[in-house]
């Protein structure tokens, strides 16, 4: 199911910014300990309650997980196409006090975990309260990652946590290219910073 769980990542990725918090952390969990029929079930329904188009590749991804894991067709066709991509409406910037407790943990958890290069935290500006929001870049099976640090956070009082586990190449989309240029560095893995310091 390896596959089937890395597409679902994806898909739950592009959705940042797009699906509540308070749903989006939940798939992930729900992701990261297995629950798939969890996700088929409630992904296509939140999708159209919500009223989030996707994208013909976001489309062929939904396709591929939830509806190989049982959801109903009907729900999946039903979800409004996406022609234009959504632009970020989020605002993000870094802390800038020191590095707390939270932080630490989810730092100590990312040095640990195999494939991971670089590690950065912004806050998000909202109506009601600020949201940290965590990136990672690399990870072998991201979506593991991603629910053990949103237990983190959660230990550590976050009842929305928002972790986004991103490839180590390529261009992210849109919301979290946002979040990354207002973020702060947290870590970087020695190799990739040597490579840094040497030009390469």
């Amino acid at each position: 199911m390896t596959a089937a769980d890395q597409a679902c990542h994806d898909l739950l990725v592009r959705l940042a910014g797009r699906l509540p918090d308070e749903l989006l952390w939940r798939l992930r969990d729900w992701l990261a300990a297995g629950g798939r029929s969890a996700i088929s079930a409630v992904l296509p329904r939140e999708l159209l309650r919500n009223r989030v188009g996707l994208a013909e590749d976001e489309r062929d991804l939904l396709g591929a997980t939830a509806g190989e894991w049982g959801a109903s067709r009907r729900l999946i066709d039903a979800v409004l196409p996406l022609h234009v991509p959504d632009e970020p409406t989020a605002a993000f910037h870094p802390d800038s006090g020191a590095v707390d407790q939270a932080a630490l943990s989810v730092l100590a958890v990312v040095r640990g975990h195999a494939g991971c290069v670089e590690l950065r935290q912004a806050w998000r500006s909202g109506a009601r309260r600020q949201q940290r929001v965590v990136l990672v870049h690399g990870a072998e099976r991201p979506w593991v990652l991603t629910g053990t640090l949103q237990r983190v956070l959660r230990a550590h009082g976050d009842r929305t946590p928002c972790v986004e586990v991103l490839p180590p190449h390529g261009e992210p989309p849109a919301y979290h290219q946002a979040a990354i240029i207002g973020s702060a560095p947290l870590w970087r893995s020695p190799v990739v910073a040597g490579m840094a310091q040497a030009g390469v």
